[in-house]
């Protein structure tokens, strides 16, 4: 009876959705490695049959199972990530994976769900206000946990994931300003690369002074408003600092390149440019199925990874890339949809979070192939190669769409 509901309830829109990205992901990594000798298609076609079984268990597992016992599959997934220290394979300079024989297993991946789950089991509780600041800190305390075991892999794009979660917060009751620091800081730094730190600081004293001007001047704080400006002087002065000492050589290559500050179209640029050719080329229809010239030459590194859709722009053009992004914003917005009608809080935060992650990672890794966005190692969901990655995304959210099948009998 129960396997009947899920089946009769379960929503088909997001299942279809699914199937679409995964065959069409199949046939651009088909495309991208039918020239090599390494299987690479083969490999993925089993991944892809291998999630035919994993989706079942998923969705057999009664939706209370992930309620009560999201806390200890977070400590799980944590403890995998610790693993990988003393037991964890390095390939490419990051110890990011498990070996097993010849097969390799990212937990990386799977700890999104589990934060997922924890996240929500917190925000759950009906007794949690994140107006306070204790909640706030116990809240962010959860995100950055897998963030802290990722980062010295290191795995600078799994991590950065994790910020898709302040989405979910900022939902739930984060202060917007929150949001507002975060962004104002992230366009301070990008401006004081590109621009004199006190030019930077000129444009930050108009805005605050119109903002201090605004309206009537006794609903301004003066002092507020120097504390701000000099709070935003020491950011701007200890940017060149940080680019210069903290970030390692091929970021501030990757920055560099993407400001506009440095060519290097056969080194660390090499990448960017490809897959901007590559995607250029296409036209309005594209070169034609397993007709990419830039794919078929193997210019474009790692296409058939994180570079996946410079086939999708070579080869299906214009025409196709915007099927393809219509399909993965087809599938946000139906998440936040299912989201919004659930009857339970947990139900709810955790379709906030399915759709933040999958956003934050379909985000990054169109603006990275096209050249607005430093290459980090983003991968596409469901397209780009890879078991864990494809499992990952899979559990994630089929959790969902079982806890969406289930909302009938949680009156």
């Amino acid at each position: 009876m129960k396997n009947q509901s899920v089946k009769n309830n379960i929503d088909w829109i997001s299942v279809f959705i699914y199937i679409a990205l995964v065959t069409l992901g199949w046939l651009n990594i088909y495309s991208s490695s039918l020239l090599s000798t390494d299987g690479t298609y083969q490999k993925q076609l089993i991944f892809i049959c291998c999630t035919i079984p994993l989706i079942f268990v998923v969705l057999f597992v009664d939706g209370k199972f992930y309620e009560k016992y999201a806390s200890i599959i977070f400590g799980v997934s944590l403890l995998s990530l610790a693993g990988l220290f003393l037991f964890g394979k390095t390939i490419a300079g990051q110890r990011c994976w498990y070996a097993i024989g010849s097969f390799t297993l990212q937990p990386s991946e799977f700890a999104k769900a589990a934060t997922s789950l924890a996240l929500a089991k917190y925000l759950s509780d009906t007794q949690i206000n994140l107006k306070e600041t204790n909640r706030q800190i116990q809240a962010l305390a959860i995100m950055l946990l897998p963030v802290i075991l990722i980062l010295p892999q290191p795995d600078p794009g799994s991590a950065l994931i994790y910020s898709a979660f302040i989405l979910v917060l900022y939902r739930e009751g984060l202060p917007s300003w929150y949001v507002w620091t975060a962004f104002i800081t992230i366009t301070l730094f990008v401006l004081t690369l590109v621009l004199e730190p006190y030019a930077v600081i000129g444009m930050a004293f108009v805005v605050l002074a119109i903002i201090h001007f605004k309206g009537r001047v006794v609903d301004r704080n003066i002092i507020l408003s120097g504390i701000l400006l000099v709070l935003i002087s020491g950011f701007v002065f200890s940017v060149d600092y940080v680019f210069d000492n903290v970030f390692k050589q091929h970021h501030r290559d990757r920055f560099n390149i993407l400001l506009g500050k440095t060519v290097d179209m056969k080194g660390i640029g090499y990448n960017t440019n490809q897959s901007e050719i590559a995607i250029g080329s296409g036209g309005w229809l594209g070169k034609g199925f397993l007709e990419g010239t830039q794919t078929k030459g193997g210019f474009v590194p790692e296409q058939h990874t994180d570079y996946i859709f410079t086939t999708v722009g070579e080869e299906w053009g214009f025409a196709g890339s915007l099927v393809v992004i219509l399909l993965f914003t087809g599938l946000l917005l139906r998440v936040i949809y299912l989201a919004e009608r659930q009857k339970t809080k947990f139900s709810r935060v955790y379709g906030y979070c399915v759709a933040a992650i999958l956003f934050i990672h379909f985000f990054v890794n169109i603006a990275m192939v096209i050249g607005i966005f430093p290459t980090i190692g983003v991968p596409l969901p469901f397209f780009s190669y890879g078991g864990s990655g494809l499992w990952g995304f899979t559990i994630l959210l089929f959790i969902f769409l079982k806890m969406d099948a289930n909302k009938v009998n949680e009156w």
